[in-house]
């Protein structure tokens, strides 16, 4: 029998209601990941282990809130991807989510099936990256570093989101073309159910926050969608 390397991943569940925890619990063990349980931010940050591959978090919580859970593991340089639990499902809500480092969001009460399908790809996602050679991309003060995974502005090493990255290497590879979101949902989030187009929306905004003064880099031509201009800044 061959094992699937992504399905045997470890996923901390973090939420304070016992129930939903034993839900997804019991549902993810049945689709072959390995659990671990924490019905706190605070007890989440003393279990999460190097072996963890994705961290499925509560938003509303006693003591310390998911964003701020995320915001946190994001300031130490913790990249593991991120899916959000919320009972709101408004665009603020989302544009939070992803500001402080998600890579997803599923909205309580959820469909198992949903959230089975998201970890699913966004585990893949995690497990498989985007294998790119150690070069560099370099636009005057702006290097897109494919080994460290960085974006360098200026002098100052930007931490950005495994898709994120993903998003702004596309681009940036091909600044001569214009592409349309629904080919960068294909492309970015081609493993992922229930992507939207405003998703894509939002995590051009945070790059373009995250570029600062040269955020004019990435240009939308309205009606056709998103490229990497190279004269911007």
């Amino acid at each position: 029998m061959q094992v699937d390397p992504v399905k045997t991943a470890k996923i901390l569940v973090v939420d304070d209601e016992p129930v939903i925890c034993e839900v997804l619990e019991f549902n993810l063990s049945n689709e072959g990941y390995d659990i671990t349980c924490a019905h706190s931010a605070e007890e989440a940050l003393a279990k999460l282990s190097p072996d963890h591959s994705l961290i499925l978090l509560d938003v509303m919580m006693g003591g310390m809130s998911g964003y701020k859970l995320a915001e946190t593991l994001r300031q130490k340089k913790n990249r593991i991807p991120i899916i959000f639990l919320t009972a709101r499902d408004t665009e603020n809500d989302m544009l939070t989510g992803f500001s402080v480092g998600g890579d997803d969001y599923v909205s309580k009460p959820f469909s198992i099936r949903e959230v089975i399908a998201r970890v699913n790809a966004v585990v893949r996602r995690a497990g498989t990256g985007v294998e790119k050679p150690a070069r560099k991309l370099v636009f005057d003060d702006v290097v897109i570093d494919f080994e460290l995974k960085e974006l360098i502005v200026g002098s100052e090493n930007v931490l950005l989101t495994k898709t994120e990255f993903e998003l702004i290497v596309m681009l940036a590879e091909h600044p001569d073309r214009i592409y349309a979101r629904e080919e960068i949902i294909d492309r970015v989030w081609k493993d992922t159910p229930f992507i939207t187009e405003r998703t894509v929306d939002v995590h051009i905004t945070r790059i373009r926050k995250k570029l600062g003064n040269r955020a004019a880099l990435i240009s939308n031509r309205a009606g056709f969608g998103y490229r990497f201009n190279v004269s911007g800044g």
